[in-house]
């Protein structure tokens, strides 16, 4: 009877101090950043302005899905395609499912200490996909009056009305 209890208890006590995101989840994704046209030069900077990656698309990038305890990672990707405009796309971690299982398996520790420190409470969304607008020409209008034109385009005007 007693070693049923003992080993009872330390279920009990093994389950109340798991963290379900720690155990089912990473801290780290990989991430798939694609572009239209593919070949976009990438720049990706962390919510404190540092570099964490630089090269072209198409690319798999491992990114930390945390930064910081209960703070959730955050990143800016700058694409940049000569003849198209530069884009900026904005890629934050989520709440991951797993993370409420703590509530379920009694993770209490899990919940308020153990995923907020590894970061397993945050996902990042595994794929990134940009479609870049091509630049247009800068184009000019004029407005002149009919006793401005030069003499050699008069032969080329088509009368509308």
């Amino acid at each position: 009877m007693k070693k049923t209890l003992l080993v009872l208890l330390s279920v009990v006590m093994l389950v109340s101090l798991t963290s379900c995101a720690s155990i089912v989840s990473s801290d780290k994704y990989p991430v798939t950043i694609t572009s239209d046209p593919n070949e976009a030069k990438i720049t990706i900077t962390d919510s404190n302005n540092r570099v964490v990656y630089q090269g072209k698309t198409p690319a798999i990038v491992t990114l930390d899905a945390s930064n910081g305890f209960f703070k959730k990672g955050s990143y800016s990707i700058k694409f940049e395609k000569a003849g198209f405009e530069d884009s900026v796309y904005t890629l934050t971690s989520t709440i991951d499912g797993w993370y409420w299982g703590n509530l379920l398996m009694g993770g209490v520790l899990g919940m308020v200490i153990i995923d907020p420190l590894t970061g397993a409470m945050w996902k990042l969304d595994p794929n990134v996909s940009q479609i870049l607008v091509e630049k247009v020409a800068n184009a000019q209008l004029n407005i002149m009056n009919f006793n401005d034109i030069p003499q050699e385009w008069t032969d080329h005007l088509i009368k509308l009305s």
